[in-house]
Parts: structure tokens; sequence; C-alpha cells
């Protein structure tokens, strides 16, 4: 193992241990959020689903100004700045619960996903700091860490729920302030380094930033965004709505919230492999594997409403978007230089998390208009056009920027 590559293993593993513990923030918000809405609604419950929009809202609005923060700050600086965050929402949501305020409740979860914008550059960081031989394996470490967000988060939501009866669910808020404070120091552990490891800049690291327009309109960026938003949108859209789904069809909120959890580890379970997986085979044929596995998931949630269909279907909804989002990320890491990294994922958050936010949204809106199937079957039209714009852009391929 070269010296560069262990560094990177080394910081890879810090972050991917943060986004195991601060990154269970998320799953608590989607598997609560909803429900905890629907409790505080007294009339239109259709807007329940508006809390965890909030949370993907703030990840959307939080990517550009947690991009230049981390820049400015440097990583270690920046990414507890975002624990900090975190820690703020939590608060803010447990005070709205307590205050039996929806709109105060719906701001907490926001500011939680502003904190989540920095735990969604980790991925960058760790592909950033590393050679270009272990980049796909960075980003799949980091997000590897998100096996024990899948156990963590959940479990906090079960056994902390009703801490504060009868004010259900602040106790799980309350818990997200304990998560950021642990994150943060995990995260201290960071070298005081610049971004990009010893002997791993390129040519491509110190030439001039190209104007934004020119490496957005690369076919291959332009498809990995594609890819991204669709695999993530479809992803929180039918993930909003699953909660309210299994509840309205009699099944208890524990149910929902395991359902929830064996979803999130599905998500990140297989990012042990995944980036040897895009190494072998390239990251197109991932992405396509991805989207093949979220057909998968809408055909087997439309076959019926037993709890196994339930959670099968979020199974195989967490597995489309581990390959889909990791494959996606990977093709975008490919496509800018270091110099460009700050404006370039900031605008693939603020586009993607936008996205994922209008998902949530429409999620409710759906659900109760028309119901579980149509949420299923609105699947298919996104995955095709997700997939024409890969298979156009293997097509198109053209030499890209290192």
């Amino acid at each position: 193992m070269t010296s560069g590559t262990g560094s990177a293993r080394r910081t890879a593993l810090i972050l991917a241990s943060a986004q195991a513990i601060v990154g269970a923030a998320a799953p608590i918000c989607i598997s609560i959020g909803a429900l905890a809405g629907h409790y505080l609604l007294e009339q239109d419950k259709s807007l329940a689903t508006a809390p965890v929009t909030g949370f993907n809202l703030g990840v959307a609005l939080g990517a550009i100004p947690a991009a230049a923060l981390i820049r400015t700050l440097g990583q270690r600086g920046g990414f507890m700045a975002g624990t900090a965050v975190t820690a703020a929402g939590g608060a803010v949501a447990a005070a709205g619960l307590f205050a039996a305020s929806f709109l105060i409740f719906a701001i907490g979860l926001l500011v939680i996903g502003l904190g989540g914008a920095f735990v969604q550059q980790f991925r960058f960081a760790a592909a950033d700091n590393a050679p270009p031989q272990f980049k796909a394996r960075a980003i799949s470490l980091v997000l590897a860490g998100g096996v024990i967000t899948a156990i963590v988060g959940p479990q906090i939501v079960i056994h902390t729920r009703e801490l504060f009866a009868p004010v259900m669910f602040a106790g799980s808020f309350v818990s997200v302030i304990g998560l950021a404070a642990v994150g943060a120091i995990l995260l201290s552990g960071l070298p005081r380094r610049p971004l990009v490891s010893e002997g791993t800049v390129t040519v491509a690291d110190t030439e001039p930033a190209r104007p934004l327009r020119t490496i957005i309109s690369q076919p291959r960026f332009a498809a990995a965004l594609t890819c991204a938003v669709g695999t993530y949108a479809l992803m929180s859209f039918v993930m909003t709505g699953a909660p309210l789904a299994m509840v309205g069809c009699g099944f208890s909120t524990d149910d929902a919230t395991l359902g929830i959890s064996w979803h999130v580890m599905a998500m990140f379970g297989p990012s042990f492999f995944t980036g040897s997986l895009i190494q072998r085979f390239g990251a197109p044929r991932i992405v396509a594997t991805g989207l093949a596995l979220l057909v998968g998931c809408a055909l087997v949630a439309l076959s019926g409403i037993e709890l196994w269909q339930f959670w099968t279907a979020l199974i195989l909804l967490g597995l489309g978007w581990n390959f889909g989002f990791i494959g996606s990320t990977a093709m975008v890491a490919e496509t800018y230089r270091q110099s460009e990294r700050a404006r370039v994922l900031g605008f693939h958050d603020t586009v993607l998390f936008g996205s994922v936010a209008f998902g949530s949204f429409m999620s409710g809106l759906v659900y109760n208009a028309y119901g579980w199937d149509m949420l299923n079957w609105i699947v298919f039209p996104v995955v095709a056009i997700s997939l024409a714009a890969l298979v156009l852009a293997v097509t198109l391929r053209r030499p890209q920027a290192a």
C-alpha cells in the first residue's frame, strides 16, 4: 500500500465513522418526520410529509454554503461546523414538538438538513483525498458507514420516541444533539492539510478552473446528474410515503420504523464492495443495475400490501439507490478539476437535493390523493428517462478532463 493510499484510507475511515453517527439524523427524520407531521396536523393531513421535505430542502439549500465553508475552513473545521448546525436543528425540532407547532418542527428538520449538506460532502472529500485508483473505493468506504447508520437511527427512534410522553417523538430529536457531539469528536481526527493528498496531484488539478457551463455540458456529467436525481428523488419519493402507507394498512409505528431500518441497511450495506464493482465493470453499468433494482422495487410494491412486500420493496429501493447513486457520484468525480470542485459540487448537490425535496413533498400529496400504488407507478417513467440519458452519454462519450 502506498503512503498516499494509506493516508486516503485513514481519512475515509474517519469520514465513514462520522457518516455512521451524524448521518443517523437522516433516518430519524425520514422514519418519523411524516408520522410526527401527521401527529401535529389537525386537519389537512396531505401536508404530513412537509417536514421531511424541509429536511431535504435544507440539504439542497446548504449544498453551496457547505462547500464554500469547507473550502475556507478546511475539511476538519468545515465538517465540525456542520455538526453544530445538525445539533441546532435537533434542538429546534424537539422544541417544535413540545410546543405542538408544526411550523417550528418543520423548520427544525430544515436546519438538520442544512447540517446534512455537510455530511453529503463526506463522499467527495474522501475521493479528493485519494489517488485515482482508490477514488471509487474511498467513496464506497465512506458510504459503508451508513450500515451503522441503518441500525443507530431507527433504534434511537424505537427507544426514545416515548421518552418525553405524552409529547411523542421529542426524545428522538433531542438525541440528534448527542449524535452531532459524537460526530464532532470523530471529525476532530481529520488531519490539518490541503484537500488533495501528497502524491495524488495531477496536471488537471493545477490547471485553471473552467466556466461552470463548460463542465456541466459534458455528456458524462449531465448523465451522472440525471441518474443521481432520478435515483435519489425516486428513493425519497417512495420511502417518504412508505411509513404512512404501512401505518395506513394497519401495521405499527415500530413495523414502519423497522422497514426504514432494513431500507437504510440496503442503501449502505453494498458499499463495502460497490467501489470494487465500479472498478471492474465501470460506473455506467453499475448505475444501470441500480435503475433495474428500482424497477424491481416498484413491481414488488405493486404486488400486494403484506408487511413482507413493503419491507422487500424498501430493501430493493435501498439497493437501487446504492448502485445508482454511488455509480453516479463516481462518474461526477471524473468530470471536474480540483480548482472547480466547490462550484461543481455545490451546483450538483443543489440540483440533486432540490429534486429530492420536491420528491418528498409530492410523496405526501400523491399518497393522500391516489394511494400507495401510484407512488410506485411513477417509478417507471423516471427510470426510463434516467436510463436514456445514461445510454446517450455512453454512446456520445468524448475525452473527459481529469
